[in-house]
């Protein structure tokens, strides 16, 4: 979950998705790439929500994004995810640990440069239908994988006006849903280089996991 969870939430900051066959979902589509790729920093309050029927789940966790262009700090419930476009590191509170990996090596390193490479070649788009949502022009878009994936389809509402996405949700194969709301999206947030990087004299007491060996 940790990796869908990472994977999802730098999806809706930088949806660098050009879409097939589509072209309505590619114009609007490349717009919010345009826009968002315009932004020097970017802070994003949000609300995560994993629901399953079947295994009686549904959960709610708030979290907090802040990106600069490949740098990123994500802090949700336990865990706090620190990336300076090059080391990554993974501190689980819970557990007083902290594991590091390479940006480039690791698995779990999804970065917009990443996802721009990944996005142009792994989906198809549809365009659904343009709405309106607590009194929001909105556009609503269908990304399916074409083969590799764990789920079968996310749905991404962007706010037509501001070319920015407020919500979109991952449908799994299991029947689980991961949806995620934005709350708060502020660009261009005066961040120090000290958010990008793991301070290790503040936590004396944990455990540092090297991975890059």
């Amino acid at each position: 979950m940790k990796k869908t969870l990472l994977t999802s939430i730098i999806i809706f900051a930088f949806l660098s998705v050009n879409a097939q066959k589509d072209e309505k979902a590619t114009e609007i589509l490349d717009k919010v790439i345009e826009t968002t790729e315009s932004y020097e920093t970017i802070k994003v309050d949000f609300t995560y929500k994993m629901y399953n029927e079947k295994s009686n789940i549904d959960e709610s966790k708030d979290g907090i994004l802040y990106i600069n262009k490949e740098r990123y700090r994500l802090l949700i419930a336990n865990q706090m995810v620190i990336s300076d476009g090059e080391t990554i590191w993974t501190y689980l509170k819970s557990d007083e640990e902290v594991m590091i990996n390479s940006a480039d090596e690791n698995h779990e390193a999804i970065t917009p440069s990443n996802l721009l490479n990944s996005y142009k070649e792994d989906y198809k788009s549809k365009f659904i239908k343009e709405t309106t949502i607590d009194g929001k022009r909105v556009e609503i878009i269908e990304l399916k994988p074409l083969e590799g994936k764990t789920y079968s389809l996310i749905k991404v509402t962007i706010d037509k006006t501001k070319k920015q996405i407020i919500n979109f949700t991952i449908f799994d194969k299991n029947e689980s849903e991961y949806s995620y709301q934005i709350n708060k999206f502020i660009p261009n947030i005066p961040l120090s280089d000290t958010t990008f990087t793991f301070l290790e004299k503040d936590y004396p007491d944990v455990d540092f996991i090297d991975m890059r060996f």
